[in-house]
C-alpha cells in the first residue's frame, strides 16, 4: 500500500501516481499525503444484462471501487476490485443511481474526515487509515448519470458546454461534432490551416473553450436550480431551467457531497 509513494519513475507515467493530477492533489492536502498508507480510490460503474444479449430485458449496475496505491501489476487484479454496491434491476436506474450511492458516499466522507483503525503487518503497527476518491471511470452515458450533465444532444460535451461547435446534420437532424476538435490544437499547428483534410475550404483560428473550475460548476448548479436526486425522490426531477438550450445539467451529482 506504500508503493505509490516509494517508487521512482522520473519522466515517465507508469502509474497514476506519476501524473500531475495525483501530485496536485497531494500538494493540496499534504496532511493526507504525509501518511503513505492512506488509500487512493477509483470508482467505476456500468450496466449490463445478466441474462445475455438475447435474454429478457434487465439492467444490473455494479459499482466497483479499486485502490490505486498498488503497483500496476496488482491494482487491476480481480481480488483488488471491490464490489461496493449492486444496483438491482430490472429497470435502468437513470437519475436514481445517486440514491443507491448514498451509503458509499457516507462511508467515503467518514474515511476522509475520521479514518478507520488499521494494522500494518509489514511494520507491525497500528495506524489511522484515511481514504479519498480520486476519480470515476465509466463510458459516456454512465458519465452523464454520475456527473449530472446529460451526455446527448448538441450540448453533450461537458468540457465545451455552451461553447460547443456542434451542428445538426441537414437530413438526419442528428448532432454532429465533425471538425470540432481542431481548435484544441496549438495555434501554430498545420492542421488548423488545412483546407482539405477536414471541412472543405475551412481554416480554424478559434481558441479552445476556457477551462471551468469546480467553483464555477457549483455556481452553475445553484443558478440553474439543479437539485440532488435523493432530495427529489429518485427519478422525480422537474426539468432544470434551460436544459438543452444553454446548459445540459439535469441534477446535482451526489459526488458534490464529498468535501474535497
Amino acid at each position: 500500500m506504500r508503493w505509490h509513494g516509494e517508487h521512482r519513475q522520473d519522466g515517465d507515467i507508469t502509474h497514476p501516481s506519476d501524473a500531475e493530477a495525483w501530485k496536485h492533489f497531494r500538494s493540496l492536502y499534504p496532511d493526507f499525503a504525509y501518511e503513505r498508507r492512506n488509500v487512493y480510490l477509483g470508482l467505476s460503474t456500468d450496466g449490463f444484462n445478466p441474462f445475455g444479449k438475447h435474454g429478457r430485458k434487465y439492467s444490473l449496475w455494479p459499482v466497483i471501487v479499486t485502490p490505486y496505491n498498488l503497483p500496476p501489476s496488482l491494482c487491476m487484479r480481480r481480488e483488488f476490485l471491490f464490489l461496493s454496491i449492486l444496483v438491482p434491476g430490472p429497470d435502468h436506474p437513470k437519475r436514481s443511481l445517486d440514491v443507491f450511492l448514498q451509503p458509499l458516499i457516507y462511508e467515503l466522507q467518514m474515511l476522509w474526515e475520521h479514518g478507520a483503525a488499521a494494522y500494518d503487518v509489514s511494520c507491525q503497527q497500528n495506524f489511522n487509515m484515511r481514504a479519498v476518491l480520486m476519480w470515476t471511470i465509466s463510458d459516456f452515458p454512465a458519465y452523464g448519470m454520475i456527473s449530472g450533465w446529460t451526455t446527448h444532444g448538441r450540448l453533450s460535451c461537458p468540457y465545451c458546454q455552451d461553447n460547443t461547435d456542434a451542428f445538426q446534420l441537414k437530413n438526419g437532424r442528428k448532432s454532429c461534432w465533425f471538425d470540432c476538435h481542431r481548435r484544441f490544437l496549438p495555434s501554430d499547428h498545420p492542421y488548423r490551416r488545412s483546407r482539405t483534410l477536414f471541412t472543405k475550404s475551412k481554416k480554424v483560428f478559434d481558441a479552445p473553450p476556457p477551462e471551468i473550475d469546480g467553483y464555477s460548476l457549483l455556481e452553475q448548479l445553484r443558478d440553474f436550480g439543479a437539485d440532488r436526486t435523493p432530495d427529489c425522490g429518485g427519478n422525480g426531477h422537474e426539468a432544470v431551467y434551460g436544459t438543452g438550450e444553454f446548459h445540459n445539467w439535469h441534477k446535482k451529482s451526489i459526488f458534490w457531497d464529498l468535501p474535497y
